[in-house]
């Protein structure tokens, strides 16, 4: 089934629409805060569309993400008992939370480093660090540094591939969409 050729070509489309860097923007706040799709998935192809603006693009999802964490500390320091802690208990979140609190005691700042650059769910970290009531000049230096090594570096890869990369993921695309929903369901069924 090609239906991430479609998906592929559709966001291509999107990525050059007026408002995408506005809704890259908003991706990039709300996954640091609570959305679960990362922005990288907008980022990448407005990227592979307009190449020259690989920069502007990577600094508004860096921009945005960090200010979604500030919201995510936030929300962790001044509502995570009425709030927060019956969210990760009804999605059962509550053992990835116990986890992040125990990177925390072990790791410190650089949790907030290492969640801000992988493909750790980086919301979960902004949340725990204002529950815990780190410094805040730490961690907002740590997020912008992971931040925007992450989204800088993909959007620098995209835009050195060209149209050589762009070729190959037309090929593959397929390919890739199916191996990532194997990877997601085997990611799921194991730490189930």
């Amino acid at each position: 089934m090609k239906i991430f050729s479609a998906l592929y070509e559709w966001t291509l489309k999107w990525a050059e629409h007026q408002f995408a860097p506005r809704i890259l923007a908003a991706l990039s706040f709300a996954e640091s805060v609570f959305f679960p799709i990362p922005p990288d998935v907008l980022l990448a192809p407005m990227v592979m569309a307009q190449r020259e603006k690989a920069w502007r693009f990577a600094t508004i999802t860096t921009i945005a993400s960090v200010l979604g964490g500030i919201v995510g500390y936030g929300l962790g320091y001044l509502m995570f008992e009425p709030w927060i802690q019956p969210l990760i208990t009804e999605f059962g979140y509550q053992a990835r939370f116990d986890k992040a609190m125990l990177w925390f005691s072990e790791w410190g700042v650089w949790v907030v480093f290492i969640a801000g650059f992988s493909p750790i769910p980086y919301k979960l970290f902004t949340v725990s660090a204002g529950f815990l009531s780190m410094a805040f000049l730490p961690f907002l230096i740590a997020s912008a540094v992971g931040r925007g090594m992450r989204f800088f570096m993909v959007a620098g890869i995209i835009r050195w591939g060209g149209a050589a990369m762009e070729k190959k993921l037309k090929q593959w695309v397929d390919v890739l969409g199916w191996l990532v929903v194997i990877a997601i369901v085997v990611a799921y069924v194991a730490t189930r």
